[in-house]
C-alpha cells in the first residue's frame, strides 16, 4: 500500500443477534506500512476475508508503481549513471537561504563564498581553452548551472561553443579580462583597458554586459576594483576550492562548506594528463556528492 494514503474500510455493517439491534463492527483499521491487522480479523486479511496490502506493496489489482524517470531537478535519472555518477544530485532549495551582496551602487563587493546555510557550492569555470562538444551534452543532461568567466585571447575563436554551454544549463557568461594579465602588475588604466574591453566584447557577443569578473590568478589591488567598478562589475569573484585533475585542493581545512565557490577550468586532455573535462568534472560532482552537498547556481544567492 502506498505510503501516506488512507485505507478505507469496506462493508462492515453485521446483524446483532440479539434484540434486532444493528451493530456496527469495524473489518481493519487504516494501516500504514508495516501496521497490524484490523479487529477481528487475522493478520494479513480485511474483514471480509479477502487479502490485504502487503506492507509497502501495491495495493490488490493495482500494479506496482514505475520507478521515477526524472528526479527533482528535472534530470533523467539514467542521466547521472551515463556520466559516472552513483545516483542523483540532491535537489536546490526552493528558497535559497541568502543575503544579498551585489549592491546598484558604490564599489564591487570581493567575494570568495556565499553566506548561506543551505548545502550548496557554486561551480565556476575559467578561460576558455577547451571546446569539447561532450561537455556541452554533459551540462544539457546534467542541467549543471555553470558560471564561465571567459578571457577573450583563448575563448574569442568560438564564443558560439560557450553560448550553447550557456544555453544547456542556464549558466552565465562572466569576464576574466582580454589577455588574462596579472593585473598586479598594470597601472590603472591598463586594467581597465583589460576589463572594460572584455566586458564590451562580451556584451556585443552574449547580449548582455556581466556583473561578476574574477581576476586572473586570483591577483587583484584597489586598482583592480576601482576598475572593475568603472567598467560596470559589481563583484570580484575568488574561489575557495579548485579543481585539479582528481581532486579538490582547499584554501582551508579538508572539506567543503556551505556557500564555498568551485574554481575549475576549460582544459583538455593536453593540460589534463589525459584526462578529459567532462572525466574532471564527473570527479568533482562526486566529491561534492561524497560530502552531502549539491549545485546550485551562483548568481541565484547574490
Amino acid at each position: 500500500m502506498s505510503r501516506g494514503r488512507v485505507r478505507r474500510p469496506g462493508a462492515w455493517v453485521a446483524r446483532a443477534v440479539a434484540v434486532g439491534v444493528l451493530v456496527a463492527v469495524t473489518g481493519g483499521c487504516t494501516q500504514g506500512e508495516g501496521g497490524g491487522a484490523g479487529a477481528g480479523a487475522s493478520a494479513g486479511t480485511g474483514a471480509s476475508g479477502t487479502a490485504s496490502a502487503r506492507p509497502g506493496g501495491p495495493e490488490p489489482g493495482r500494479p506496482a508503481p514505475a520507478a521515477p524517470r526524472v528526479d527533482a531537478r528535472g534530470v533523467p535519472v539514467k542521466a547521472y549513471a551515463r556520466w559516472g555518477l552513483a545516483g542523483p544530485l540532491a535537489p536546490v532549495p526552493a528558497a535559497p537561504d541568502r543575503t544579498p551582496v551585489l549592491g546598484k551602487s558604490g564599489p564591487p563587493v570581493v567575494l570568495d563564498r556565499v553566506r548561506t546555510r543551505d548545502k550548496v557550492v557554486f561551480l565556476t569555470f575559467d578561460d576558455g581553452a577547451e571546446k569539447d562538444p561532450r561537455f556541452v551534452r554533459m551540462v544539457a543532461d546534467l542541467k549543471l548551472p555553470i558560471s564561465m568567466f571567459l578571457t577573450d585571447s583563448v575563448a574569442g575563436s568560438d564564443y558560439g561553443h560557450f553560448r550553447k554551454l550557456r544555453d544547456a544549463g542556464g549558466g552565465t557568461i562572466q569576464n576574466h579580462t582580454t589577455g588574462h594579465a596579472n593585473l598586479r602588475t598594470l597601472p590603472y588604466e591598463g586594467q581597465r583597458k583589460q576589463i572594460c574591453g572584455q566586458q564590451d566584447r562580451l556584451e556585443r557577443e552574449f547580449g548582455s554586459r556581466p556583473t561578476l569578473f574574477r581576476p586572473p590568478y586570483g591577483n587583484y589591488n584597489a586598482n583592480t576594483v576601482r576598475a572593475a567598478g568603472s567598467c560596470g562589475v559589481k563583484a570580484l569573484v575568488l574561489w575557495r576550492e579548485s579543481m585539479q585533475i582528481h581532486n579538490m585542493q582547499y584554501a582551508e581545512g579538508k572539506r567543503l562548506k556551505p556557500g564555498d565557490i568551485v574554481l575549475a577550468h576549460f582544459r583538455g586532455p593536453a593540460e589534463l594528463k589525459g584526462s578529459t573535462i567532462t572525466e574532471m568534472t564527473t570527479r568533482m560532482l562526486r566529491r561534492i556528492q561524497e560530502q552531502g552537498f549539491t549545485v546550485a547556481r551562483l548568481e541565484d544567492y547574490l
